[in-house]
C-alpha cells in the first residue's frame, strides 16, 4: 500500500514538472538569454536554496525529536523529506495537499502515526506562522525605509490587523491542539462532511494524542516551539537573498531592504490567491506590483520571477527524484 501511495506522490510530482514547463512565459532564445545573464548568480541562487531547506528540516528536526529519545530517523532523512515535501507541496493547490500527506507516510515507521501526524502538523504550522511573523517585521521595515501616503498607511493597517489577529489564533491553537478542532469544522464543509465525521469517530482517540502532543511542546517546552519558530524566520529573511541576488544582476543600487519589501509583498499577493496550483500567475503578478510600488522598473520583476521559476523547477525535479531514493524501513518499526 505504502508503495502505491509512493507511486501517486510521484505522479503528481512528474505533472508538477510537465506544467511548470509548458507554462514558462518566455520562448526558448528569450529563456536562454537570460539564463545567460544570470551567470554564476543562478547556480548561487540555487546553493542558496539548498540553505534555506536545511533550515526548514532542522526546525522539523528538532520538533520530531524534543521529548522523545526513542525517535532514531536521521537528519539526512528529514532534509530528504523536507524537499520532497516541498517539491510536491508546489504541485497542488492549497499548499498543503500532497507535502505533508507523504511527510507523515514516511516519518510514520520511524516514530509511529500519532508522532508523525503531530510533527508534522506542529512543522506546516511553524511554518505558516512564521509568515505572519515575517509580514509584520516587514510592515516596521516599511514604516523605517519608505515615505507612508494614505492609501498606503491603510494597507499596512489591515494587514497588521490580520496578521496579529492570526499570531493570535495560532498562539490559541498550539495552547490547545488543533487537530479535533480542524476536524470539527470539515465536518460542516459539503463534499468531505461525511468522510470528516466518519474519520473523527474512528480516530477519536488518535486525534486527542495529536493535540496533547501538540500543546506539550507549548507549554512544557517552549524553548523547542521558539527555537523552532527562529528558524523558520531566519529562512524566511535568508530566502530574501534570492531577490537581492537577482536585482544585483540588473543594477548596483539594490538595497537589501527593499529586497524583503518585494519578498513579503509578493509571498502576501501569492497566498491570498492559495488555490493557484504552483502560484501560477499569482507570483508573477506579485513581483510587477512591487517593483512597481517601490519604484523599481518593471522588467526587473518580470526578470526576477523568470529566475525564481527556474530555481524552483530544478529543486521541484531534485525533490521528485529523491522520493524514490533512500526508501528503506527501519529494522525497527514504531506502531
Amino acid at each position: 500500500m505504502k508503495g502505491t501511495f509512493r507511486k501517486i506522490f510521484l505522479f503528481i510530482g512528474i505533472a508538477a514538472i510537465v506544467v511548470m514547463l509548458c507554462t514558462f512565459k518566455s520562448d526558448t532564445a528569450h529563456l536562454w538569454s537570460d539564463l545567460k545573464r544570470a551567470g554564476l548568480w543562478l547556480p548561487a541562487i540555487i546553493a542558496l536554496w539548498a540553505g534555506i531547506y536545511l533550515m526548514n528540516a532542522l526546525a522539523w528536526y528538532i520538533i520530531i525529536h524534543d521529548g522523545d529519545s526513542k525517535s532514531h530517523i536521521s537528519f539526512l532523512r528529514i532534509y530528504k523529506l523536507t524537499i520532497s515535501g516541498y517539491a510536491l507541496n508546489y504541485a497542488t493547490p492549497v499548499g498543503l495537499m500532497g507535502g505533508e500527506p507523504y511527510r507523515i507516510m514516511e516519518l510514520t515507521p520511524y516514530v509511529g502515526a500519532s508522532k508523525a501526524a503531530s510533527s508534522v502538523i506542529l512543522y506546516a504550522m511553524m511554518h505558516i506562522f512564521s509568515h505572519f511573523f515575517f509580514w509584520l517585521f516587514s510592515i516596521g521595515l516599511f514604516l523605517v525605509c519608505r515615505p507612508l501616503n494614505t492609501a498606503v498607511a491603510v494597507i499596512l493597517a489591515l494587514t497588521g490587523a490580520f496578521c496579529s489577529l492570526a499570531i493570535y489564533f495560532f498562539f490559541k491553537g498550539y495552547r490547545n491542539g488543533m487537530a479535533v478542532r480542524t476536524l470539527t469544522i470539515l465536518q460542516h464543509i459539503p463534499f468531505i462532511r461525511k468522510w470528516a465525521r466518519r474519520f473523527a469517530s474512528e480516530k477519536q482517540e488518535t486525534l486527542q494524542r495529536i493535540d496533547q502532543q501538540i500543546a506539550a511542546l507549548h507549554k512544557q517546552r517552549k524553548t523547542t516551539f521558539y527555537a523552532s519558530l527562529g528558524l523558520e524566520f531566519a529562512a524566511r529573511i535568508l530566502g530574501c537573498l534570492e531577490v537581492y541576488f537577482i536585482l544585483n544582476i540588473l543594477s548596483e543600487k539594490t538595497a537589501f531592504a527593499d529586497s524583503i519589501l518585494i519578498v513579503a509583498f509578493t509571498s502576501l499577493f501569492a497566498n491570498i490567491f492559495f488555490f493557484s496550483p504552483m502560484q501560477m500567475g499569482t507570483r508573477e503578478g506579485g513581483f510587477a506590483l512591487s517593483t512597481g510600488g517601490l519604484s523599481i522598473p518593471s522588467a526587473f520583476g518580470v526578470f526576477t520571477s523568470l529566475i525564481t521559476r527556474v530555481r524552483e523547477l530544478f529543486w521541484i525535479i531534485i525533490g521528485v527524484l529523491l522520493i524514490k531514493v533512500g526508501n528503506t524501513s527501519p529494522k525497527n518499526k514504531v506502531q
